[in-house]
């Protein structure tokens, strides 16, 4: 089965301030207001920009710098790997002098999201301390066999094709669990479960002050406009072009970014990332032109297909894993399951638009999960084929895709 983008996006367009080479031909939507959008992600101001994210642009680049400590075998802690995660500005965590001095960091936006974890604290930080646990166990469990050869039940090195990788007594890259992990419980959440809430977008005077172009304090947007553009920072705010960011989709981070870039690339969900990008130009212009029933579409479309990269990287992962598990190829397979784990975890963040809810909840990631590390005393040495096969159906059954269209992807 083919990907098929939501149609709905050519049907209505919204008139917006924007450069004269950005512009498409409009077309009247149904309540006979022409709606035009920018071909980039591109909203001007009195001719100054009104596109803001430099707070999602921060803590990708935060977390980039964590990517590289969870494997610096000779310099990294626990201690210094959570204080980067917990970074207070004038902290020297960071090689980037900018990110030092920033105030931002990441665990404050781990499961921090309006909609799930506001009255949700219990949750949130037995979340955060999770993630302080896979930096502490990079350190206990996997940097003791830097130098020896993984068995069952004993940390060290597998091969995985040219690479080597470095895995715990259960078999699990701890760095990946992170890594994976922050794709859903950051840029995720943030992104699906906030700003394109309308409990954010909508909160307190935004929405008469967006008819009114009442703008922030000090600033060339309205307080509504931002909050979408920093939906849209977690996604491409690391972009080297960001108002035109597809021509290096994949490159720019190793997070949802990267991923976006592995899915679009699978013929079967070709479109995803053009769908995606047009669904933020095109919210973002409903915004401006204070249309917004127009505008909460865009952002379910967003919330949708956002949620299914998560859920397709996971039964992808399963899947090589499987194969791999299948040849006894256990370095390709334990880098895989290690990543799948982490694509599970964040099954947590993802939104369905008819319930408002997770496709799955902590409850059942937690049974995932375990089904996944519990088959024996030794993790993911002691796992069958079988047990993957019914994971990736487990959750594949929740989506419009099928496990063999997740399992070509790259």
């Amino acid at each position: 089965m083919k990907y098929l983008p939501n149609l709905f996006l050519a049907a209505t367009l919204l008139f917006v301030s924007c450069s004269d080479d950005d512009n498409t031909d409009p077309i009247p939507d149904n309540g006979g207001v022409d709606i035009e959008a920018p071909l980039t992600y591109n909203f001007e101001r009195n001719g100054e920009t009104t596109v803001s994210f430099s707070g999602q642009t921060t803590r990708i680049r935060m977390g980039e710098e964590v990517v590289g400590a969870l494997l610096d075998f000779d310099n990294s802690t626990s201690e210094s790997l959570i204080a980067q995660y917990n970074h207070q500005e004038g902290e020297a965590n960071f090689e980037d002098e900018t990110l030092n001095a920033s105030n931002k960091n990441l665990s404050s936006k781990t499961a921090a999201s309006r909609d799930y974890f506001v009255t949700n604290t219990a949750e949130s930080a037995v979340i955060r301390t999770d993630f302080e646990t896979y930096m502490e166990k990079q350190i206990s469990d996997v940097f003791p066999g830097e130098f020896q050869a993984a068995e069952p039940g004993i940390a060290g090195q597998l091969a995985d094709g040219s690479s080597t990788r470095w895995v715990a007594p259960d078999g699990l890259e701890y760095n990946q669990l992170w890594i994976k992990g922050m794709i859903g419980a950051l840029m995720a959440d943030q992104m699906l479960n906030n700003y394109l809430s309308p409990a954010v977008l909508d909160e307190a005077d935004n929405v008469t002050n967006n008819d009114n172009e009442v703008l922030a304090e000090g600033k060339n947007y309205t307080t509504m406009e931002h909050k979408w553009d920093e939906a849209y920072g977690y996604l491409f705010g690391n972009s080297p072009s960001a108002s035109n960011p597809l021509a290096t989709l994949g490159d720019d981070d190793s997070f949802l970014n990267k991923y976006l870039g592995r899915v679009e690339n699978d013929p079967d969900f070709a479109g995803i990332a053009q769908e995606i990008f047009d669904a933020f130009k095109l919210g973002r212009a409903a915004i401006v032109g204070k249309n917004y029933q127009l505008r909460d579409e865009q952002a379910a479309i967003i919330q949708e297909r956002v949620s299914e990269i998560i859920a397709i990287r996971a039964v992808y992962y399963l899947e090589q894993g499987r194969m791999a598990l299948e040849q006894e190829n256990y370095g390709t397979s334990f880098h895989d399951l290690s990543e799948g784990y982490g694509f599970i975890y964040s099954l947590r963040f993802t939104r369905n638009t008819v319930t408002g809810a997770p496709y799955f909840n902590r409850t059942e990631v937690d049974a995932m999960l375990s089904q996944l590390m519990e088959q024996g005393t030794n993790g993911l040495w002691d796992l069958t084929p079988a047990v993957l096969s019914d994971l990736a159906e487990t959750i594949a059954a929740k989506f419009s895709f099928t496990v063999a269209q997740a399992a070509d992807s790259n």
